[in-house]
């Protein structure tokens, strides 16, 4: 313990012996001198101001200081100061205690290597990479600039440790990592972040293209053969780069933005960089969120069905309707299908909610069955949806949730028939859904490339010619010999036929001279809640030009 002892004005007056040999100071040579003599300059005149603030105003001072020995060495050391006043209350002296720490200072900054650079290469770890990558975003923000992050792979690197050995693999990493190092810029920096993965921060860029460059220099650092104990080795990397603030997420994003476009690197042939693509990445998150409100969406119960009736032109029966899925949005409002179905196409919760759509419907059914309205519902499926194994299995579990349903009151309306990969597959589904009761249609006929394949191979009972042939065959030369077209084909293999899109009398008059009596659209009713379809079935008639054609 080094013990000083001064009078009132901070004139030394007695030292121990611990004294001069911590500082090379003798006794003889500090007593009558201020301790100003072992200032190392390290400290701004500030810190002092407030050291002796603290000893007038409280009578104490600790911290740590660092002092300079007589040979010019500086140390550290936990300096404790305490005036002593006489019965007066008057400062007589000061006493301070100290302890050299400079060899716990060295442990300390042992640890904080150790904490902040890798064992093997000493290059910067995860969390020195981390500091250093906020620094340079906070930079970029102040000076309009951009930088790199490249998230860096080594392909092959797991064949090399188990064919010479993990020593080998070592001192590859070791190798390759100056080499990597060396062919950055100086500023930039470079962290091994486990394994064989690096990482690059690449800054100042004043535009994304002097990129390249380095991550050429990058790519044949990793790729140049390596002599190690006698061996040449091969390897090369497969490199993700995004950039900030064109990428601009926070850095644990950026690194992992870059980690994702190094796999696209990997898939597309390794030994090559690829670049985060900003826009996609966009569109993706966008999409999840959709999805994920829509799943929010279901557990709230804010889907419901609309139904279109669906008659028959010439006699004026109602056959049927369509159910729509809607959706009631809290805040906007009634949301049509085509706004939020294409988000989950494709996805697990697309089944959730298609299964809900049949279950729905089974129940409207029964509903309406029971207040004397007896005519089928139908039900629009996905190609994904019919195309799942276990299809057949769901709707005769969902059939038998309603045994006073009969299996023909469900009419299943197949769509995007284009995207059906396994006709033969998708055919035997639909014929065990015969053997259930349950009747086909083909939705939107005349769109897809591979109609004709699909009427000829499907057995289903039902063609709808799409709206938009229908809509226009008045005017349109062309749509009307598709319209044609469609219903020549539904009676060579004996289907029904049915026209969406009557939005008139003329077109209905149209399609019935064609031999085509069933149809729905805007010109018969919109789609509407189940509570107005009783009402809307006990007063509707058919157009009386219509009648007898």
């Amino acid at each position: 313990m080094v013990i000083m002892i001064t009078d009132a004005t901070a004139t030394i007056t007695e030292v121990n012996d611990t004294f001069s040999q911590i500082t090379g100071y003798t006794a003889e040579y500090v007593l009558g001198k201020n301790p100003k003599i072992l200032q190392s300059g390290r400290h701004p005149p500030a810190f002092f101001a407030k050291m002796w603030e603290a000893l007038l105003a409280q009578g104490y001072w600790r911290g740590e200081i660092w002092n300079r020995r007589k040979n010019g060495d500086v140390y550290p050391e936990i300096l404790t100061i305490s005036a002593v006043k006489n019965a007066e209350g008057k400062v007589q002296h000061y006493v301070s205690l100290s302890t050299d720490i400079t060899s716990m200072k060295a442990y300390q900054g042992q640890l904080e290597h150790i904490a902040h650079y890798d064992v093997l290469t000493n290059l910067p770890n995860r969390v020195l990479l981390a500091d250093r990558l906020s620094q340079a975003m906070a930079y970029c923000q102040s000076h309009k600039q951009s930088l790199a992050v490249a998230f860096m792979d080594l392909d092959r690197f797991k064949e090399i440790n188990d064919s010479y050995g993990h020593a080998v693999g070592d001192k590859l990493l070791i190798a390759l990592s100056q080499r990597m190092k060396d062919a950055l810029r100086e500023g930039d920096t470079l962290a091994r972040i486990g394994g064989d993965e690096f990482i690059a921060i690449m800054v100042d860029l004043q535009n994304t293209k002097l990129s390249s460059a380095i991550l050429e220099r990058l790519l044949k650092a990793t790729s140049d053969p390596v002599m190690v104990d006698g061996a040449i080795i091969r390897v090369s990397a497969s490199i993700g780069v995004t950039f900030y603030p064109q990428d601009n997420s926070d850095a644990d994003h950026l690194m992992r933005h870059a980690d994702q476009a190094m796999y696209s690197a990997k898939q597309a042939g390794k030994n090559r960089y690829r670049l985060f693509d900003v826009e996609q990445a966009y569109a993706g998150k966008i999409q999840l969120e959709n999805i994920d409100n829509i799943r929010l969406a279901m557990e709230r119960g804010e889907f419901l069905l609309h139904y279109q009736p669906k008659v028959n032109m010439r006699t004026g029966e109602v056959i049927g309707t369509e159910a729509l899925i809607r959706w009631q949005h809290p805040k906007s409002g009634l949301i049509p299908s085509l706004d939020f179905l294409p988000v989950i196409e494709g996805q697990p919760l697309s089944l959730e909610l298609g299964e809900w759509v049949i279950d729905t419907a089974l129940n409207q059914i029964s509903d309406w069955q029971n207040i004397g309205i007896c005519f089928p519902i139908s039900v629009n499926i996905s190609a994904y949806q019919l195309q799942q194994d276990n299809f057949v299995s769901r709707l005769k579990a969902l059939l038998a949730s309603y045994p006073e349903v009969g299996p023909p009151f469900l009419e299943l309306e197949i769509l995007e028939t284009s995207a059906l990969h396994d006709i033969n597959q998708v055919s035997s589904t639909m014929n065990e859904c015969h053997k259930l009761g349950v009747r086909f249609a083909l939705d939107d006929f005349g769109t897809g490339y591979s109609s004709l394949t699909h009427v000829r191979r499907l057995p289903a009972q039902l063609i709808k010619i799409d709206q938009t042939f229908v809509r226009d065959m008045l005017e349109d030369a062309g749509d009307l010999a598709i319209v044609k077209g469609v219903i020549g084909l539904a009676q060579a293999f004996e289907c029904e036929v049915i026209a969406e899109g009557v939005e008139t009398i003329a077109h209905g008059q149209a399609l019935l001279k064609l031999g085509c009596e069933l149809a729905q659209g805007y010109g018969i009713a919109r789609p509407m809640s189940a509570s107005k379809i009783p009402e809307w079935v006990s007063t509707w008639k058919t157009d009386d030009p219509w009648k007898g054609m």
